[in-house]
């Protein structure tokens, strides 16, 4: 496998310092469980975030017509969603990359949102470490470029957070957060609770078996009791 992505990596013009990193990228925690020496993509995962809100920032901010801070919010939530970033890796075929425990291959986790989402992120944080921002540019630029050019098509990849957001931002004064409220169960089935906040308050909760996943069903309650 890592010499399969590290070929998709050359035919991009990037050569890498350290293959196992981006190995790891690829290493769900179902394969690491399995495979009691390794690591999984957890940690590699919380680097690619950031990585990922800093690009998308950097290139929505200069786009014109100028977009106020409530559409560049809006715009930047569609863009990096758990839906959007598993629909890149899969135009990417990135998925094919995946290492999965047996059961979690055998259930369909080759395909699930919230596994190619993670391990997206997790293959930016390591092409990063790896290489700089230049490398992660090349991999972002050719998933997300074609939706800043036509912002139309980003309807297709439109969540709850997203509806959330416009909905209360109707008043650009309000902010949106997410909290973490609970993280129970095995390592390899974890379950998170998510509260979102707005000016304050708790206006819904959600629960999901990712961090994404729970926000987003965090935005589906509040947004169901606010649209009553």
């Amino acid at each position: 496998m890592s010499l399969e992505i590290l070929d998709w990596l050359k035919e991009r013009g990037i050569t890498v310092n350290n293959p196992d990193m981006i190995h790891q990228a690829f290493m769900h925690s179902s394969y690491a469980n399995e495979h009691r020496s390794h690591h999984d993509n957890e940690r590699l995962e919380f680097m690619g975030d950031a990585v990922l809100q800093l690009w998308s920032s950097d290139h929505i901010f200069p786009l014109d017509p100028p977009l106020n801070e409530g559409q560049m919010t809006k715009l930047r939530a569609q863009l990096v969603c758990e839906k959007a970033l598993a629909m890149y890796g899969r135009k990417m075929h990135l998925n094919d990359y995946l290492l999965l425990g047996s059961g979690e291959e055998k259930t369909g986790g080759r395909n699930k949102d919230a596994i190619i989402a993670d391990m997206f992120e997790a293959f930016l944080g390591a092409l990063y470490l790896d290489q700089g921002m230049s490398a992660a540019d090349n991999i972002l630029t050719e998933a997300i470029t074609p939706y800043l050019k036509h912002p139309a098509e980003v309807k297709v990849i439109k969540d709850y957070k997203t509806r959330f957001q416009e909905y209360v931002q109707t008043d650009n004064r309000r902010t949106v957060r997410y909290e973490l409220v609970k993280e129970s169960g095995p390592s390899n089935q974890p379950t998170f609770v998510m509260n979102v906040i707005v000016d304050n308050l708790v206006m819904g909760t959600g629960t999901g078996s990712s961090k994404k996943q729970a926000e987003q069903n965090a935005a589906k309650d509040a947004f169901e009791k606010m649209v009553k």
